[in-house]
């Protein structure tokens, strides 16, 4: 069954809303849990987050922990001095303090979206809150007037921000076509990064295969194999830095001072600018910290049940990196003969080869946060209609954010050692990572500076000083790495415009068929009037009669009545939604009405893009016939009516089942003439190939091949 883009506000529902008074944020009604968890409970807790924060080593940090391999590498200075030493590791020092430390380990890891970060979560979380985009982000809304009211009473307190958001067609757009950037760039970094940290071709093109075909089995295995490598790295890196500082250069600390890097601009000047395209690298895979969120957990990362005022990032992977790249610029300041080779020769040589065996695996180990953080940015675009259906596997039965992908894994692959093969000798592709790492950040950037104003609701003064500080930081970054155009940096371009294609040509395939379909619903009395036709009958048989609105019945139906000439004695109009939530609860996810007609009822199964459509086959018509007999008794409780009528519906529906069950879905296609535009005959037929070529959400529901009927149909665009 197709998805809809949204879905127009339901009519009742049976899901409350609650606000959350501190941070104004609306969420689906939770089970209160009370506070009586014991010492020992805390304590497997505690051991349960140390466990998955050592796993985080193996995925998360990956990326970001062996930046030093690459980033001198990739400057290419001309007869540096030691003040230009000295100003390049001010400059890193603080690029990591600010971007790695404070914005993403202190601020964005709060931004998460119920357990999932990234772009796409920051960006449905401000749809959510504002009620906006593409998806509809209420769920089934209850009768309940408690509930009217503080949704009524949420829409009032909105920011003027939010307000603006809601009013303006051009600024919603601006806000979808950020975060499709955001989602494409992330994708590309999952491209780039094996390929960056390759060291020796073919060996890592081979290395890289052996490990694209361990992703199936999940990441929380993946990571326990690869954790002591990073675990490792982590630990002797710093160790020899420590070495090469009190050998080389024991002062390496003063170039703390800002002040070194006001002197390294103004002696170099342009040339000064455009080492920035080196320099940024050494914050690459902190996007991955943030996106491989649903892989894990915040306290994982952060690890605040045991630092609880700071966090792991700041007591691990943070020393770790200036401890190292201290190393790295004493010993450049003895030896700067040895820039192209910056790591490797800083290296004693009583431990060379220990040290390169490290980190040859390290270098392959890192691509692992990029490749989790892909899986996850594509499921999340997946369920929320803006990426073609491709399959998700929940790799974990604990972690529902744990997801794999073969399609997308297999792809990325073949990407990857494409662009190691062609772009061997890593200076082009190091400029396309530079613009890669650089626009992600500012990406993210403007949207927690949403976050902060509209949810949040954060003082001006500190979102001012918030988005000053980064945006220009950033802004600055990108200016210089946009320079590098012509070098390589097109390569991140073109892998996101191809993907953005891809997505908006599903977004507007998906828009133009939801239109048609309101346009053309079938309302409840057209129903009504099929149903009283003498040449209609109602055949024996339960029904799952699939539809992509809720207000409202699929043209299909009309379509489907005219031509069979029948309907069945119990049919179930069923629609399934995704919410702009992670997740929603079990007591919550089926969704049951009347429509007025006999036989006739109304079914919402409503999911998160983090939940998996786990119902399988029998169980998920056994679920749904269970939720709709619940459904029965408890109408004929609150509304008192002839018991009779109740046993009656109840006899209908066992008997209906005895009779047989039977999914009716639509498979329709736009029929694109002549009177059509230029742009819709361009878009609409691109839409149908993805359509044709992508997965079915029907076998995801595990519905039985011989128990399905397609309705074909023709849209006129």
């Amino acid at each position: 069954m197709d998805q809809p883009p949204h879905s127009p506000p339901a009519t009742s529902s049976e899901v409350s809303v609650v606000v959350d008074s501190a941070t104004n944020d609306h969420r689906l009604n939770r089970p209160r849990i009370a506070n009586g968890e014991t010492a020992n409970d805390k304590g497997k807790s505690r051991w349960g987050n140390l466990l998955v924060a050592y796993r985080t080593l193996g995925v998360v940090f990956g990326g970001l922990v062996t930046s030093p391999l690459y980033v001198y590498p990739s400057m290419h200075l001309k007869s540096p001095t030691e003040a230009d030493y000295l100003g390049i590791y001010s400059i890193m020092f603080w690029t990591l303090t600010l971007i790695g430390v404070v914005k993403y380990a202190s601020i964005a890891l709060n931004a998460d979206d119920h357990g999932e970060g990234g772009t796409f979560a920051l960006y449905s979380l401000l749809c959510r809150h504002m009620d906006i985009g593409i998806l509809n982000s209420r769920p089934a809304s209850s009768n309940s007037s408690l509930s009217r009211s503080i949704l009524d009473d949420g829409i009032e307190n909105r920011s003027r921000l939010a307000k603006f958001f809601k009013k303006s067609v051009v600024a919603r757009r601006m806000l979808l076509f950020i975060a499709m950037l955001g989602t494409c760039m992330v994708i590309g970094d999952g491209i780039l990064t094996p390929a960056i940290s390759a060291l020796v071709e073919a060996l890592s093109a081979g290395v890289l295969i052996i490990l694209f075909l361990l992703q199936k089995f999940g990441t929380s295995r993946v990571s326990f194999l690869f954790s002591p490598i990073m675990g490792t790295w982590t630990l002797v890196t710093p160790l020899v830095g420590i070495y090469s500082i009190i050998r080389h250069y024991p002062r390496i600390f003063k170039a703390i001072s800002p002040h070194f890097i006001f002197h390294f601009f103004q002696r170099n000047g342009k040339e000064g600018w455009l080492l920035l395209g080196g320099t940024v690298l050494c914050i690459t895979g902190s996007e991955a910290l943030f996106a491989d969120l649903g892989h894990f957990n915040r306290s994982s990362i952060q690890v605040s049940d045991i630092f609880s005022s700071t966090d792991g990032f700041l007591f691990t992977i943070y020393p770790s990196l200036i401890l190292t790249y201290a190393g790295q610029t004493a010993y450049l300041i003895r030896n700067p003969n040895d820039h192209d080779d910056g790591f490797y020769k800083f290296i004693p040589k009583s431990i060379y080869w220990p040290i390169f065996v490290v980190s040859t695996l390290a270098a392959i180990v890192a691509s692992q946060s990029l490749i989790s953080a892909t899986f996850s940015v594509i499921k999340q675009s997946v369920v929320l209609d803006y990426f073609p259906r491709v399959k998700v596997v929940h790799t974990s039965t604990n972690k529902e954010g744990e997801v794999y992908s073969p399609e997308v894994n297999y792809i990325l692959m073949v990407l990857c050692v494409a662009v190691i093969l062609i772009f061997g000798d890593g200076k082009e592709i190091g400029n396309a990572f530079g613009v890669v790492v650089s626009l992600v950040m500012l990406i993210t950037t403007i949207l927690l500076t949403l976050v902060m104003i509209i949810i949040w609701r954060t003082p001006p003064v500190l979102v001012a000083l918030y988005f000053c500080v980064f945006f220009m930081m950033e802004g600055v970054y990108v200016s210089a790495v946009f320079t590098k155009i012509a070098e390589g940096g097109w390569i991140p371009f073109a892998i996101s415009f191809i993907l953005a294609f891809i997505m908006f040509g599903w977004f507007y395939g998906r828009q133009r068929k939801l239109e048609y379909e309101l346009a053309h619903k079938i309302t409840l009395d057209r129903l009504e009037q099929l149903l009283s036709d003498p040449s209609v009958q109602r055949v024996p048989g339960l029904c799952f009669f699939y539809t992509n609105i809720q207000d409202g019945l699929t043209p299909i139906l009309g379509h489907y009545i005219k031509n069979m000439k029948s309907l069945h004695q119990v049919t179930m109009f069923t629609t399934l939604r995704y919410l702009l939530v992670p997740k929603v609860y079990p007591h919550e996810r089926i969704v049951i009405s009347e429509l007025g007609l006999k036989g006739v009822y109304g079914c919402v199964i409503q999911y998160g893009y983090a939940d998996a459509l786990n119902l399988e086959g029998d169980d998920f018509v056994s679920q749904l016939t269970n939720s709709l007999q619940a459904h029965i008794q408890n109408t004929s409780g609150r509304f008192p009516s002839d018991p009779s009528e109740v046993r009656e519906q109840i006899s209908n529906l066992e008997a209906a089942m005895s009779a047989g069950v039977l999914h009716v879905r639509g498979k329709t296609r736009f029929y694109v003439g002549n009177n059509c535009g230029w742009f819709d005959k361009i878009m609409l037929p691109f839409y149908e190939v993805l359509h044709s070529n992508c997965r079915s959400s029907l076998p995801a529901l595990g519905v039985p091949l011989p128990q399905r009927i397609e309705v074909g149909m023709l849209y006129e665009a």
